[in-house]
């Protein structure tokens, strides 16, 4: 009998051939492929997300990022995808022509990925097997959590992005301390991460990144989502630049099973009310 075919925007495995560190994926949010690079292979986050999809329940293979084992997987991989053998790859095969190009390289992976102790260094490196290659268009991602942005090395990490075609998507998935909470289960409060966007978007234009689900069966409530936007406009008044929020639910199996998808006309509702609300662009992305 044969298996029924997976979408590949419902499996990102951090994994791809032998390599431990850089992996690509056929990304719902980049509209094509991605190129993640994993600096917590340790599986160590501060935060605990709910639907998160990390498997944090068994040990993790690999404890440390080796630097130059890194860099030459991100080299490799960076020449399958520009010569196109990528594509003659299982399951990258299978990738329609529309989306057979080479989004961003992001730094995400099994944790929060500016918790690593030399982020700026890691990040200059990256940059510079980039340019190796001729990539300057391509875009450096980083998908975070806003938690690190007042420390002094992220700051440095940040400027070095903001040079070589950086795009910072930083997660945002409440308007309120007891539903952040709820979702995100961290000892960081809601008004850290706020001040953290607040004062990185005001040098230059963040995406927001914002899971909406069902916790219970329950999606949030209209007060939540009111609370939510008005965060949004916080962080416009004082002066942030916001380009873009990207508004999706769970499309990988979560953490925990009381975490389901919200249907489409859940997640479109949410989108219309965010654009109204604070007259910023707004995407949406399904399960």
């Amino acid at each position: 009998m044969s298996q029924p075919v997976v979408p590949l925007h419902t499996s990102h495995p951090r994994k791809y051939r032998t390599n431990r560190f850089v992996y690509p994926v056929l990304s719902r949010r980049s509209k094509g492929i991605s190129i993640g690079l994993n600096l917590n292979p340790d599986k160590v986050c501060n935060f605990d997300c709910i639907y998160c999809q990390v498997d944090r329940r068994s040990e993790a293979e690999t404890k440390f990022v080796e630097t130059d084992q890194l860099l030459a997987e991100l080299d490799d991989i960076l020449e399958l995808v520009t010569s196109g053998a990528l594509y003659e790859d299982e399951p990258f095969s299978g990738v329609p022509e529309s989306k057979r190009r080479l989004n961003d390289i992001a730094f995400s992976g099994d944790g929060e990925p500016s918790t690593y102790r030399n982020f700026d260094a890691i990040v200059e490196a990256v940059a510079e097997v980039k340019r190796k290659h001729g990539l300057d268009e391509t875009k450096l991602v980083l998908i975070t959590n806003a938690s690190m942005f007042h420390r002094p090395v992220v700051q440095r990490a940040l400027e070095i992005l903001d040079r070589n075609n950086g795009e910072i998507w930083a997660k945002l998935d409440a308007g309120t301390e007891a539903y952040f909470q709820l979702i995100d289960r961290t000892k960081i409060p809601l008004k850290q991460v706020l001040a953290n966007i607040t004062a990185a978007a005001r040098i230059r234009p963040l995406v927001i990144q914002s899971l909406f689900m069902k916790v219970n069966g329950e999606p949030p409530d209209e007060a939540e989502i009111d609370a939510y936007c008005e965060r949004l406009n916080d962080v416009l008044a004082a002066g942030g630049q916001l380009k873009l929020v990207q508004v999706y639910t769970v499309a990988r199996a979560p953490a925990e099973s009381y975490v389901s998808s919200l249907e489409d006309a859940e997640v479109d509702a949410i989108g219309r009310t965010v654009q109204q609300r604070t007259g910023l662009p707004v995407e949406c992305y399904y399960s």
